[in-house]
């Protein structure tokens, strides 16, 4: 799967203008704030958008490397990490077929990703291989909520015009069963919906939290 496979421009330019705006409007700069808090070492970042968390990952962060694989997105990726604070390399490729070595991470970041990506089982096998024993996997991903009648009309935005829309995104997809079937140790998770306060929304519902690949048994 080629890193530029993935296209979708006129996504690509609402989102890196929506996502900014919401940072402060929606609170999602706090979320990010909270989700990086305590990373160290190395980190992958899957789905990287337009960089919005480089501005967050604390200062015990060695390395970032971002793997983004629409082009637009990566552009403007490219240019927030510029104003990182800690290094981060921006390169293409897609959540299928990390372009990295296996075991080379201690840590990966999943942010509103793993709604659109192709296969989820295939993606979370590759965070997976590429987490060295023990490393930690932090996730904010929106996903099914808000009571039956907004499960139904999530299922069927799903299933019409919600993926064209949303760059491939599926409302629908519970992140916390897809992490345990894939092997994960799910660690403490927190469901919210966002914005806190105002209307709720197909997109509302989030969960955010912290999982483990497990360690092996005689390794540290």
């Amino acid at each position: 799967m080629r890193g530029d496979e993935v296209r979708h421009p006129l996504f690509a330019r609402c989102y890196a203008r929506l996502g900014a705006a919401a940072e402060t409007r929606a609170g999602l700069a706090g979320v990010r704030e909270r989700l990086l808090a305590g990373l160290s070492g190395r980190v992958v970042e899957i789905g990287a958008g337009s960089g919005l968390n480089f501005a967050h990952y604390p200062a015990g962060v060695a390395e970032v490397v971002a793997i983004e694989p629409e082009r637009e997105l990566r552009r403007w990726a490219r240019e927030a990490a510029l104003r990182a604070e800690v290094p981060v390399d921006v390169v293409p490729g897609a959540a299928e077929a990390l372009p990295v070595k296996s075991e080379a991470f201690d840590a990966a970041v999943l942010s509103l990703v793993l709604c659109s990506v192709r296969d989820v089982e295939r993606s979370l096998a590759e965070l997976r291989r590429v987490l060295r024993p023990g490393g930690e996997l932090r996730f904010f991903e929106h996903g099914p909520g808000g009571g039956p009648a907004m499960l139904l009309a999530q299922r069927a935005l799903d299933r019409t015009v919600w993926p064209r829309l949303a760059g491939g995104c599926r409302l629908t997809r519970d992140t916390v069963g897809a992490l345990r079937d894939a092997g994960f140790e799910l660690g403490p998770y927190r469901r919210t919906t966002l914005p806190e306060r105002g209307p709720r929304l197909p997109f509302s519902y989030c969960v955010t939290g912290a999982a483990w690949r497990p360690a092996e048994p005689g390794r540290a």
